[in-house]
């Protein structure tokens, strides 16, 4: 076709690079097995937004074996937070350290504050507040490319979760 060119996804308008490669957090509240309630967060670089069902939607997938897993699995509500480049020591660390071994809020140098009673991040330049709207495991007969299981080695598949974008809250610059 004459009037295009090929560009790589990544060149989208950087919409790739938002969690791909810039990372996200992904912060959940419930209870421990103590029973208190406590927040935890996980960084992520797999998902996506896009719109579904009539609605603004982003896709997460946690494994089983994560301790935000347990806490995704109690609550409807979910906050995908962003970073400038800055935190990215704090995001890896969220996604090196457990939060059932260490506070990963006070290992990574974060902290959390509440909005409609979801977790927020407050150091973020963007939170996005979500709500759960469906949730299933990725199932091996299900992938089309065996390649792809070799990111599976254990069957310890991902939980799929669609979430409704509810309310984004953009830091303001200084």
């Amino acid at each position: 076709m004459k009037s295009f060119f090929e560009i790589s996804p990544a060149a989208l308008d950087g919409v790739f690079d938002l969690i791909g490669k810039d990372w996200m957090l992904i912060t959940a509240k419930g209870k421990n097995e103590a029973g208190e309630q406590t927040v935890n967060t996980m960084t992520a670089s797999w998902g996506g937004m896009g719109v579904l069902w009539q609605k603004p939607v982003a896709f997460l997938f946690v494994r089983p074996q994560r301790y935000t897993y347990t806490l995704t699995e109690q609550t409807d509500q979910i906050t995908l937070s962003f970073f400038d480049e800055g935190y990215r020591d704090a995001l890896r660390f969220c996604g090196t350290k457990s939060g059932r071994d260490v506070d990963k809020f006070a290992g990574a140098g974060l902290s959390v504050s509440f909005e409609n009673g979801a977790p927020v991040i407050p150091e973020a330049c963007v939170n996005i507040l979500c709500r759960k709207l469906y949730a299933d495991f990725l199932k091996k007969e299900g992938f089309l490319q065996a390649a792809l299981l070799q990111n599976y080695t254990a069957d310890d598949f991902h939980r799929v979760y669609v979430v409704e974008i509810e309310k984004i809250l953009k830091r303001e610059e200084v």
